[in-house]
């Protein structure tokens, strides 16, 4: 039997995963310890997450441990070895605002983790297809450096420049900006993906993704805005926005249509590849309009304050170019729209509550 080895496996993007690798008939071997309860507190906590996994699907194990720990990762990789079919390691300290709190987690998890992951997998499995969740972050705070409109209710790229009609591309240069520690980490861990796909001829694949999100995610105010967002409507919580007048903008991604690209790489794999993946001009919102679309679609009205001063390095304007993977993958699609999306949460949100 085919394996599936998923790190990050209650997450969103992990969860997603884990039930569509297991409907497509591999045994799944998950690996999360609900390390998001530590750095954002218990009601980030994917517990829940994990038990649904463990009692609805029956070829799904489930390991708590933790990804820096090289010993027990190697237990599982030996005990497995050629038949992981593939690995997609969705494990991550995530918020950039945290990594200042703590740099040598942030950079021992993303970084070191990664290597842990990368190095059994040329060991234990060269053939396998090894997929990483990285970031936009990892391009910094260049983004803010295009040229940007401000209409009423959104920032916007400025007509006729070469992102605007399709997004930002794979391109965009990675040094020379403000990162964040998280995004210094994670261009580490990207680099490194790289290297091993193109030094040691393996299937890797890096998807630098925009905002992603769907009714899985443990939404905190540090890392999830968009299911954090409605959580605060739901549930009658003060929401804070930072800078930029409330109208930066975020393409999201839900989770299924990521998902479904690794799927598509996973068939027709290439080597140390690079991906912009996020909700494109087909699927993106401001922070004002997300907040109007909350209210027009579950009734709950958002209470927030705005404040002057951003998050550093945060981007003003995000919107991914996805041409390139859809040019290599043309059997892929989106079938979500943000409005779909935001109701999507608010639903899975009214059962949690």
């Amino acid at each position: 039997m085919a394996i599936a080895l998923i790190t990050g496996s209650a997450g969103l993007v992990g969860s997603e995963s884990t039930k569509f690798f297991h409907e497509k008939g591999f045994d799944v071997i998950g690996i999360d310890n609900d390390m998001r309860s530590y750095f954002f507190g218990p009601t980030a906590s994917t517990l829940w997450n994990k038990k649904r996994l463990i009692n609805d699907l029956k070829n799904y194990t489930h390991y708590d441990f933790d990804i820096r720990h090289y010993d027990n990762l190697e237990k599982i990789f030996s005990c497995y070895n050629e038949n992981i079919a593939i690995i997609i390691h969705a494990a991550a300290q995530p918020s950039h605002d945290w990594a200042a709190k703590e740099p040598f987690t942030d950079f021992t998890i993303n970084a070191n983790g990664t290597l842990n992951l990368l190095e059994l997998t040329r060991k234990y499995c060269p053939e396998s297809v090894f997929i990483f969740l990285s970031t936009n972050k990892v391009y910094g705070d260049a983004p803010n450096e295009l040229p940007l409109v401000e209409l009423e209710k959104r920032w916007e790229l400025e007509k006729p420049h070469p992102y605007a009609e399709y997004g930002i591309d794979e391109s965009m240069r990675i040094d020379n900006t403000k990162h964040s520690l998280f995004g210094a980490s994670k261009v580490a861990a990207d680099i490194m993906t790289q290297e091993y796909g193109k030094y040691f001829n393996m299937k890797t694949v890096c998807f630098r993704a925009g905002c992603l999100t769907g009714p899985s995610h443990s939404g905190a105010e540090l890392h999830g805005f968009l299911t954090y967002l409605a959580l605060c409507a739901v549930k009658g919580i003060h929401y804070t926005i930072y800078g930029y007048k409330g109208k930066q903008v975020r393409d999201n991604i839900h989770s299924a249509d990521l998902v479904e690209s690794f799927w598509q790489f996973f068939i027709n794999p290439r080597y140390g590849e690079v991906y912009n993946i996020g909700g494109s001009r087909y699927s993106n919102v401001s922070m004002l309009e997300s907040i109007n679309l909350i209210q027009e679609i579950s009734g709950f009205k958002l209470n927030y304050t705005m404040v002057n001063n951003n998050r550093s390095g945060d981007h003003i304007w995000y919107i991914s170019d996805v041409k390139k993977f859809q040019n290599h993958y043309p059997a892929w699609s989106y079938t979500y729209k943000i409005r779909d999306i935001i109701g999507e949460i608010i639903e899975e949100l009214r059962y949690r509550k």
